[in-house]
Formats: structure tokens, C-alpha cells, sequence
């Protein structure tokens, strides 16, 4: 069995696109996932299944949504070594950094250096980023609210969907799925 982060986009923001974290427990737990948690009513889940592929596993997710739900959610899913992965190539690293400032965007694709080799990094200072494959880190010195680099760093930008998650969402996801994996491989390897 991996473990596995669902990232959902666009969900359960001003009224639209319900999803219930009940409700994707259970979806989840229907396509034989096993220890499914969520975090947060933004639709982050955490959880185990026995299939190699996260891609095939987040298309999968979002036919049930729309099935159950009847409407398009777009998903990430990346198993936990990945989310380590992204924790531990943090490039703000060893700075003072507000993590409620500080956004991980997960893209569904990479994206390429030459997405972003017409931004000028320093007239959107003291906003930062970094483009790192399937992830876009993001410093928000004074705030997401009024920030220029959200208008620029679209998904029509970077050629893919991407959905984010401030640093404080990601680090609890990466620690429960290291918590989840923790738990998994004693079990598997008593059977």
C-alpha cells in the first residue's frame, strides 16, 4: 500500500462547489482507499491505496466527485514522498517566513522554465518565487490579498492547473502522511 495527498481545487469557497469531507472520505474510501483522513474543510485528504499511479488515482477521484456530485472538481494526488519531497526543497528555507504567507501551488503538470522567463522577479518584490517542476512556491511578504504575482503566475501562464496550499496546509499534510506511513508498514509487514 502508498500513501497518497489528494489536493482538491476550488472547493467549498463562497458557497460553491460543496464537498463535504464526509463525503470524500467515503468516495475515497468506495475506490478502495484505506486510513482516509481530511485536513481542513478545503478538500485535502490523506490516504492509502494498493495502485502505483497518483495521476490515474486523481483522475479516477474527480469522476467520482462528479458522479456523486455532478460537478468537475480538479485533483492532485501525490504519494507522501513527494510531499516530503516538496517540504524538503523548501527554497525559503532558514528565512523568517510568515507560513500563512507562503503557498505551494500543485500542478497538475510541470511547467517549464520559459513559462516564467518573462516575469521580473524584482517588480514584484518583496513578493518571491520559485519554480521547481510540479510546484510553484510562493512568498507573499505582505499578503495574498492585494498581491501583484497572483495576477501573473495563472495557469494560462504555466500551461497547467495547479490548486495551492499555504505552508502551514502543507507541512500537516506531509506529516500525516508520514504518520499514515508509519502506521501502514508495521501492519502490511505483520500480515
Amino acid at each position: 500500500m502508498t500513501t497518497y495527498v489528494a489536493l482538491l481545487r476550488g472547493i467549498n469557497v463562497g458557497g460553491k462547489k460543496r464537498v463535504p469531507m464526509q463525503t470524500l472520505r467515503e468516495l475515497l474510501s468506495g475506490m478502495g482507499c484505506g486510513s482516509v483522513r481530511t485536513h481542513l474543510n478545503s478538500g485535502n485528504a490523506v490516504f492509502t491505496h494498493p495502485g502505483t499511479d497518483p495521476d490515474e488515482l486523481a483522475r479516477e477521484l474527480e469522476r467520482a466527485i462528479e458522479r456523486e456530485l455532478g460537478f468537475a472538481v480538479t485533483c492532485m494526488v501525490r504519494d507522501a514522498d513527494d510531499i516530503r519531497r516538496v517540504v524538503d526543497a523548501d527554497p525559503f528555507a532558514g528565512r523568517e517566513a510568515d507560513p500563512a504567507r507562503y503557498v505551494v501551488t500543485f500542478l497538475a503538470g510541470p511547467a517549464g522554465a520559459e513559462a516564467v522567463a518573462g516575469v521580473d522577479a524584482a517588480a514584484y518584490a518583496p513578493e518571491e518565487f520559485v519554480l521547481a517542476g510540479r510546484e510553484l512556491y510562493v512568498y507573499y511578504a505582505d499578503g495574498i490579498r492585494d498581491a501583484k504575482l497572483t495576477k501573473v503566475l495563472t495557469e494560462r501562464r504555466l500551461g497547467t492547473a495547479g490548486t495551492g496550499r499555504n505552508w502551514n496546509t502543507v507541512t500537516k499534510l506531509a506529516a500525516m502522511a508520514q504518520e499514515t506511513q508509519q502506521t501502514e508498514e508495521p501492519a502490511a509487514a505483520g500480515e
